[in-house]
């Protein structure tokens, strides 16, 4: 499904929907100045035809996983970052970095790449390539921390975000 058939699969609801989720994000960053909303409705429909593209109908997103996430995401963040600035101000900082490998349950493509760029933004362990079969390469700032338990859970928690059925890209 490419061009205006994605487009065409989705009722007009979900697409004003889409449509004012991105326009109420646009007023929480730049703010809510009456010159500034032309700009927005524009940004606002210009991301609604590419979400149309990357997300198109059919995709479930659960509400209870996504708020189950974020919290525990703001939660491994502070925890990871104390723990980088714990390491990085220390006299000798105890570190193992390197490279681990882990075999990810994420079907390759989109629901993957997501996973990977959420994972990315949390300090200690970095993806930065993933195979056709699944393999996750991940730069580690310690290799003695359990890297695949670490992933395994973060993928669990991912998952929940994606409602009954996972997105395959």
């Amino acid at each position: 499904m490419t061009g205006a058939a994605a487009a065409d699969d989705l009722p007009l609801t979900a697409l004003l929907g889409r449509g004012l989720c991105l326009l109420l994000l646009w007023v929480v960053m730049i703010g809510p100045a009456p010159a500034d909303l032309p700009f927005g409705l524009v940004a606002s429909a210009a991301g609604v035809w590419a979400s149309t593209r990357l997300w198109p109908g059919g995709g479930t997103l659960s509400l209870s996983g996504i708020v189950r996430f974020t919290l525990r995401f703001l939660a491994q963040s502070v925890v990871a970052g104390l723990d980088v600035a714990r390491r990085a101000f220390a006299g000798e900082p105890d570190l193992r970095p390197g490279f681990a490998t882990c075999r990810s349950t994420i079907p390759v493509g989109l629901a993957l790449d997501s996973a990977c760029a959420v994972m990315s933004l949390q300090p200690g362990k970095l993806p930065v390539s993933a195979e056709a079969d699944g393999t996750l390469h991940i730069h580690c700032l310690d290799l003695r921390e359990a890297i695949g338990a670490q992933v395994a859970a973060d993928e669990a928690a991912f998952r929940r975000i994606l409602g009954p059925e996972p997105r395959h890209g």
